[in-house]
């Protein structure tokens, strides 16, 4: 495995760390989209307000808009758990294969 992604090349056993960085490439850039969505959909509702739609317009649009912004903050916030555990998983079999290589030296 390379410290930029996991090994292509390598059988087809599902790793944790490959587990990990699978689902943090997947849930970060979902997680920033929704987090974009939502602000954007909020600074819309505040127009729609100013500009004196009927209450229930604004109202549905930030509520929607507000679950949008926190979905895409929990969406980010797990990748980025999912980034550290990668790490993690990463450094612990490195230290695993150093500690068979080493041993193997022997």
């Amino acid at each position: 495995m390379t410290r930029d992604g996991p090994d292509t090349d390598a059988p087809d056993t599902d790793t944790s760390a490959k587990r990990h960085y699978r689902n943090w490439t997947v849930l970060a850039p979902l997680g920033l989209l929704a987090t974009g969505l939502g602000a954007s959909g909020v600074g819309q509702s505040t127009l729609l307000k100013g500009r004196g739609a009927p209450t229930w317009k604004w109202v549905a649009a930030g509520t929607a808009s507000l679950v949008a912004l926190n979905a895409g903050l929990c969406l980010f916030g797990d990748a980025i758990k999912h980034r550290a555990l990668y790490e993690w998983a990463h450094e612990q079999e490195a230290e695993a294969d150093d500690a068979g290589h080493a041993e193997g030296l022997q």
